[in-house]
């Protein structure tokens, strides 16, 4: 498998006026996937550790899989066509009758949440990471400017 897929982390979520963008890469490369607004905020919770006082889906999908004896093992990027990402989890199972490994289409958005959830690694197909357009220095500029507005004084200070 490591040929095959990059391994790749959050490198950033960031607020657009459809959703977010969800900043993924390496030390080679950053590409970004749009996501809805709801699973980009539970992404940015994640991250940040919030604590939840009631659980939200993905906080329910990772108390059924521990419920279930079953671990997530990996989650891969596997594809991307027309601007649109898509995403496998890849579930590992062991009790008494045995060892199983079931693979579950799902979207990359939720894929991420679970996978941070559960502190798994996260991968993208070589042929996705290839053929995605590097958004490195597009990150770094947003964030070099977030850092300059936060250290901005606040007016009337």
């Amino acid at each position: 498998m490591q040929n095959d897929v990059v391994a790749v982390t959050i490198k950033g979520v960031m607020p657009t006026a459809n959703g977010c963008a969800v900043f993924l890469g390496n030390d080679a490369k950053t590409f970004v996937i749009y996501v809805d607004h709801s699973v980009g905020n539970a992404i940015q919770m994640t991250l940040n550790g919030v604590k939840k006082d009631r659980p939200l889906t993905h906080d329910l999908i990772g108390s059924l899989l521990v419920g279930l004896g079953t671990r997530l093992d990996h989650v891969v990027v596997n594809d991307a066509r027309d601007g649109t990402f898509f995403a496998r989890i890849l579930l590992r199972m062991e009790n008494e009758l045995g060892k199983k490994i079931v693979e579950l289409d799902a979207r990359p958005s939720d894929s991420i949440v679970l996978a941070l959830q559960q502190k798994r690694p996260i991968y993208v197909a070589r042929v996705v990471f290839d053929g995605v357009d590097d958004m490195t220095e597009i990150l770094e500029r947003v964030l070099k400017q977030q850092a300059e507005e936060n250290d901005e004084p606040s007016e009337g200070a």
